[in-house]
C-alpha cells in the first residue's frame, strides 16, 4: 500500500468508524457465537501473496463483527464505560502515525514532556495534593501513564516492597532479603479489585484480606486491629489499597480514617479509584477523597469514564524518587546527556516501551474541555439515578448498593432469590437485548447496571427497565406454577402420573397457550396423550398417588382439596359455571392464578387415566422421544452456559469461578460441588492470605514450617509447608484446624504458631 492508497483507505476508514458509531445501536449488543466459530471462517494459514483491501474489509463485516461485544452500544450496561470519543480515536491515529517509543526523553522529547503535562492538568482537575504534580515549586511527585489500574497497583505495591526491605536492611544488616521479604503483610478490602491479590502474588508477600463494614467501606478501626495482630505475630505492613469506587458497587473506602493509621505504621498507602477518580473533576464528588493527603499514590482511568479510547491508565505518586529506586535498570545505550535534567518515563513503570499515549488525552480535554467533560459525568449520574427511581417504584425490586455515580445494582426480592436473579440475568443477556453483569454484594447474587454509552438518553433508561421488568413477569409467572404447586419445574416438565381430578373443561388450544407463556418445553403429542381421547379433561376423575414426585399421598393432602371444582370466593354454584369464568390461559396472564388454578394445571399436565394411558411408560416410541428431548434439554442447558459464560468475567473475585465458591458466597448450592472435606467453613477460616509462589520460595527456610502457610483466596483450604524429607502419606484436611504440610501430612495446628 504506498501513500495515495492509504489517503484513500483512510478515509474509508474514518467513514467506517463514523457510520459504526452512529449505527452501531442498530446491532445485536453481544454476539450469538459459540467459543471457536472464527476458526471455521479463516484460513488455516496465512496468505502467502498479498490480498485486497476490499477483500479484507469484507471479511471484517461478515466474519469480525459478528463476534464483537460493542462496548459503545447504548443497550451495553455491563463492567464499566469504555472510554470512546472521535477525538481520542484521532489522537491514537496521530500517534501511531508518528510511531514514537518514548521510553526517554532522548527517545523523543515532545512524547515525555506532553505527558507530564497533560498528567499536571488533570492532576488540578481532580484537585490532588500539589505534592502529587510535577511543576509544583519543590515538589518531588509527578504523574505517568500506564497502561492499566492493575498495573498502577503492581508498580506502587513494587515500590512500597523494595522501599520497606530497605529500611529493614538498614535495622537487620546481616538478615537475608528473602527472610526480610517473608515479613512483610500488604492488606486491602474483600471489596478491593483482584488486581490487588495478583500484584501480591507477583511480588511474593503476604497479603491480608479486610472485612468492610455495612456500606463496603473499609475502616481505620478494621485496619488498626489488623496491623496490630499482625506486628504480635512478627510481621511488618508495608502496603495498604484503598479502594475509591469499588467494582461490585461502587463503594468508598474511608480514607480519612485509614489515611493517618496507615502513615503512623510507616506503610505505602495507594488509592485506586480507576472508575470513580475521574469523577472528582466534578466539585461535588470531591469529599469522597478526604484523606487522599495521607496517601503515596493514586491511579484513575480516564480510559473508562473521561471519553478516552484504552489504554490510558494515569498514576501519581509523592516522591517519584521512591518510585524509580524500585524500578532503575541503567544500561549504557540507553543512558543521555540530559538524564539528570529529565524525566525519563522507563523508570516509571514494567514496560520499557511506550507509545505517545498523552495525545489522545491532549486531544480529548482541549476539545472537550474541563466543563464539557463535567457535563458529561453529571448526566451519566443522573441516569443512573432515574434508573434506580424505577426499581424502587417496582415492588418486585430493591436496590443493592448506595447510587452515588453511574452503577446501580438491583435485584428482584428475596433472601434465597440467588437462583432467580441468576436466570434473570441469564435470560435478558441470552436475548441480546441488553447486556449487564453480576457482582456479590453481602453475600447476595446482584445485577449491576452502569451506565456506559458516550450518548446515553433517557430512552435508553426507559427501554432497559421496559426489558428488565418484561423477563422478570415471564419469569416470576413461571414461578408461581412451580411455588404454588409445591412441584418443580422439571417434574411439571416431564411427570405424567396423575395428581388429581379436574373438573373445569379446558380446550387443549388453552393448554398449549398456558404452557408456551410459563415457558414449559413440554411436547404437545406428549400433553394430548396425557389428556386423553375426549380432547378435554372432563371426564379425569381418578386419583393416584404422587409417586412419580416421591410423594405417598394424594392431592387431597394439598391444602385439604380433593378436586378442582372449588369455588375461589366460596360460592360453589358459581365455581362450577365455567363459561363465566377467564380462561385458565387469560387468569395467568392477568395475574389472578389462584391455588385451585395451580392444581387444575398440574392436572392438565400430569394426567394419566391408567398404565396403558401413560405416554411414557405405555409407548415405547414415545418413551424414546422423551429420552431425545431430555437430552436435547441437556445440551441446550450446556451450550447457554458457554454462552453466557463471560458473563460472569466480571472484576469481582467472589465470582471468578462459582462451583468453587457457591458455598462462601451463598450461590446456589447446586453449583457448589465440592466436598466438606475439600473446604473449611467460613467463619473458622483466618482472614490472612498467603500467595503460594511464596510458600514454595520459603519452603525449608525457617524451623517453623506454620511460617509458610499457604492461603487461597477463592478456595477455602489452607496448607502448610514443612522441610522435604517427611514420608507422610498425602491426606485431606478435614477440618479448619488441621494443616496440610507439603509432603501431604495433616497436622494439628496451634493457634500460637498460626
Amino acid at each position: 500500500m504506498d501513500s495515495t492508497e492509504f489517503r484513500q483507505r483512510g478515509r474509508e476508514m474514518v467513514d467506517y468508524i463514523a457510520e459504526y458509531m452512529e449505527s452501531v445501536g442498530e446491532r445485536r449488543v453481544t454476539p450469538d457465537v459459540e467459543p471457536g466459530y472464527l476458526r471455521d471462517l479463516i484460513p488455516k494459514k496465512a496468505p502467502n501473496d498479498g490480498e485486497g483491501w476490499a477483500d479484507i474489509m469484507s471479511d471484517v463485516e461478515t466474519k469480525i463483527m459478528p463476534g464483537v461485544t460493542h462496548w459503545q452500544h447504548p443497550r451495553f450496561h455491563a463492567y464499566f464505560p469504555s472510554g470512546n470519543s472521535f477525538p481520542s480515536i484521532l489522537g491514537d491515529m496521530l500517534s501511531d502515525g508518528i510511531g514514537a517509543i518514548g521510553f526517554s526523553w532522548a527517545a523523543s522529547p515532545a512524547c515525555t514532556e506532553l505527558e507530564t503535562i497533560v498528567l499536571d492538568w488533570l492532576g488540578q482537575m481532580i484537585s490532588l495534593p500539589a505534592d502529587f504534580l510535577s511543576f509544583t515549586e519543590n515538589s518531588k511527585g509527578g504523574g505517568v501513564m500506564q497502561s492499566s489500574a492493575s498495573e498502577c497497583v503492581l508498580v506502587c505495591l513494587l515500590a512500597a516492597r523494595a522501599q520497606k526491605i530497605k529500611e529493614l536492611k538498614a535495622l537487620h544488616p546481616f538478615v537475608e532479603e528473602g527472610v526480610l521479604l517473608s515479613k512483610l503483610i500488604a492488606y486491602c478490602s474483600k471489596e478491593a479489585h483482584s488486581c490487588v491479590e495478583k500484584a501480591a502474588m507477583i511480588a511474593f508477600t503476604k497479603l491480608r484480606i479486610l472485612d468492610p463494614d455495612a456500606d463496603l467501606s473499609l475502616r481505620g478501626a478494621t485496619l488498626a486491629q489488623a496491623m496490630e495482630e499482625d506486628r504480635a505475630m512478627g510481621l511488618v505492613p508495608f502496603f495498604v489499597s484503598a479502594t475509591l469506587g469499588t467494582t461490585s458497587c461502587v463503594s468508598f473506602d474511608n480514607l480519612a480514617e485509614i489515611g493517618p493509621i496507615a502513615k503512623e505504621a510507616g506503610t505505602w498507602l495507594h488509592v485506586d479509584a480507576a472508575y470513580a477518580g475521574n469523577a472528582m473533576i466534578c466539585p461535588e464528588f470531591q469529599y469522597l477523597m478526604k484523606g487522599i493527603e495521607h496517601a503515596m499514590s493514586f491511579n484513575c482511568n480516564p480510559n473508562k469514564w473521561l471519553l478516552t479510547n484504552f489504554d490510558c491508565s494515569t498514576m501519581w505518586v509523592r516522591d517519584r524518587f521512591k518510585l524509580t529506586q524500585a524500578m532503575v535498570v541503567d544500561p549504557l545505550y540507553l543512558q543521555h546527556s540530559h538524564s539528570d535534567k529529565a524525566i525519563d518515563y522507563r523508570h516509571w513503570g514494567i514496560p520499557l516501551s511506550r507509545r505517545f499515549r498523552a495525545l489522545k488525552l491532549w486531544f480529548v480535554i482541549r476539545n472537550f474541555g474541563v466543563a464539557g467533560l463535567q457535563n458529561y459525568i453529571r448526566e451519566h449520574c443522573r441516569l443512573a439515578k432515574c434508573f434506580e427511581a424505577l426499581v424502587k417504584e417496582d415492588d418486585r425490586f430493591e436496590v443493592s448498593n448506595i447510587v452515588r455515580m453511574g452503577l446501580v445494582c438491583f435485584r428482584l426480592k428475596g433472601n434465597n432469590n440467588n437462583d432467580l436473579n441468576k436466570k434473570l440475568l441469564s435470560n435478558i443477556n441470552a436475548s441480546g437485548k441488553l447486556h449487564m453483569v453480576p457482582a456479590s454484594v453481602h453475600g447476595k447474587f446482584v445485577i449491576r447496571f452502569c451506565v456506559c454509552a458516550q450518548d446515553a438518553k433517557d430512552s435508553d433508561i426507559e427501554y432497559a427497565w421496559d426489558v428488565i421488568t418484561d423477563f422478570a413477569t415471564e419469569l416470576l409467572e413461571a414461578e408461581i406454577v412451580k411455588e404454588k404447586s409445591g412441584l418443580p419445574l422439571d417434574v411439571l416438565e416431564h411427570s405424567n402420573e396423575e395428581v388429581g381430578q379436574v373438573a373445569h373443561k379446558v380446550e387443549i388450544s388453552e393448554l398449549m397457550d398456558l404452557m408456551e407463556r410459563v415457558h414449559l418445553p413440554i411436547q404437545k403429542q406428549n400433553s394430548m396423550a396425557s389428556i386423553g381421547r375426549q380432547g378435554s379433561l372432563g371426564n379425569i376423575g381418578r386419583q393416584h398417588s404422587l409417586a412419580s414426585i416421591g410423594r405417598q399421598q394424594s392431592l387431597a393432602a394439598i391444602g385439604e382439596v380433593g378436586t378442582n371444582n372449588l369455588p375461589e370466593s366460596g360460592d360453589q354454584e358459581t365455581a362450577n359455571k365455567p363459561k363465566q369464568r377467564p380462561s385458565l390461559a387469560k387468569r395467568l396472564s392477568k395475574r389472578q392464578f389462584s391455588f385451585t388454578d395451580t392444581i387444575e394445571f398440574v392436572g392438565m399436565v400430569n394426567t394419566a387415566q391408567d398404565e396403558s394411558m401413560n405416554p411414557i411408560s405405555g409407548n415405547p416410541r414415545l418413551a424414546a422421544a422423551a429420552r431425545r428431548r431430555e437430552l436435547r434439554r441437556s445440551e441446550g442447558n450446556d451450550l447457554e452456559y458457554k454462552r453466557s459464560f463471560f458473563v460472569r468475567m466480571v472484576s469481582d473475585p467472589k465470582i471468578y469461578n462459582p462451583k468453587i465458591v457457591a458455598k462462601s458466597s451463598n450461590f446456589s448450592e447446586a453449583d457448589d460441588e465440592l466436598t466438606s472435606e475439600e473446604t473449611i467453613d467460613k467463619k473458622d477460616a483466618p482472614s490472612s492470605w498467603i500467595s503460594w509462589p511464596l510458600g514454595l520460595l520459603l519452603q525449608g527456610v525457617f524451623d517453623d514450617p506454620s511460617t509458610a502457610r499457604l492461603r487461597f483466596r477463592n478456595w477455602d483450604t489452607k496448607l502448610t509447608l514443612k522441610p522435604p524429607g517427611s514420608n507422610h502419606r498425602r491426606q485431606r484436611s478435614k477440618s479448619p484446624h488441621h494443616d496440610i504440610d507439603s509432603t501431604g501430612s495433616s497436622r494439628s495446628q496451634s493457634p500460637e504458631k498460626y
